[in-house]
């Protein structure tokens, strides 16, 4: 019996939807990872991209647990000696809650080609409304 190996013409990629409204945000990012990796499919193989496209919606409702909103901080340096800058999740939360939701996404998926990839398929929008209606995403239970 040989292994399975799709070609690029097998994949089928899929839009789903998943609201943050009220979740942890580990849980949340974990099930997007999984889905732009394509980990869900019976086809995954680790060395092609078969991931699907992921919308999260709601991204400025979601609950860090613990005292991780007034800890818990996010660093980053300006690239000039000694500014190494750091801003507190609770601020971050408040002015761009998509980037601490990709941020938390992008710290799932592998540092290579195939996430970079598989990252150009994550939309994250701060409210319920969202522009990819068209798309007809299917709904993710978490």
């Amino acid at each position: 019996m040989s292994t399975y190996m799709p070609k690029a013409g097998d994949i089928t990629r899929k839009w789903y939807i998943i609201d943050a409204e009220g979740q942890t945000l580990g849980k949340v990012a974990t099930k997007a990872a999984d889905l732009l990796r394509g980990k869900h499919k019976p086809t995954f193989v680790p060395h092609m991209d078969c991931g699907d496209h992921v919308i999260i919606i709601n991204a400025d409702k979601i609950v860090l647990t613990g005292k991780k909103l007034e800890q818990k901080m996010y660093y980053h340096h300006t690239g000039y000696i000694g500014n190494m800058k750091q801003v507190k999740y609770k601020t971050l939360l408040e002015k761009k809650p998509e980037f601490v939701m990709t941020k938390a996404v992008k710290g799932m998926i592998p540092d290579t080609t195939i996430g970079r990839q598989a990252l150009t398929r994550l939309r994250v929008f701060a409210g319920a409304e969202h522009t990819h209606a068209a798309q007809k995403p299917e709904k993710v239970e978490l």
